[in-house]
């Protein structure tokens, strides 16, 4: 069982830098630094950038799952 979550973790948590990086910049920060302000949003989020964001949350939350179910089983043995 720690070894699937350990996989699990691993998987997610790179799918997690991957989704978070594939976001477009709210301004300022890095994003600004790059270029990536130059862009103006002509308003409101697609549906493409939605989609994004739940997923984004979706692995977020199996990421955290993840860790407290290896939590538990650290503590047991």
């Amino acid at each position: 069982m720690a070894v699937v979550l350990e996989v699990l973790l691993v998987v997610t948590s790179i799918l997690l830098i991957v989704f978070v990086l594939l976001h477009k910049g709210k301004g300022g920060g890095l994003s600004d630094m790059f270029g990536g302000g130059v862009t103006s949003s002509v308003g409101g989020s697609s549906v493409a950038e939605r989609n994004l964001d739940r997923i984004t949350v979706i692995i977020a939350l199996i990421w955290g799952a993840s860790i407290i179910g290896l939590g538990f089983l650290v503590k047991q043995g």
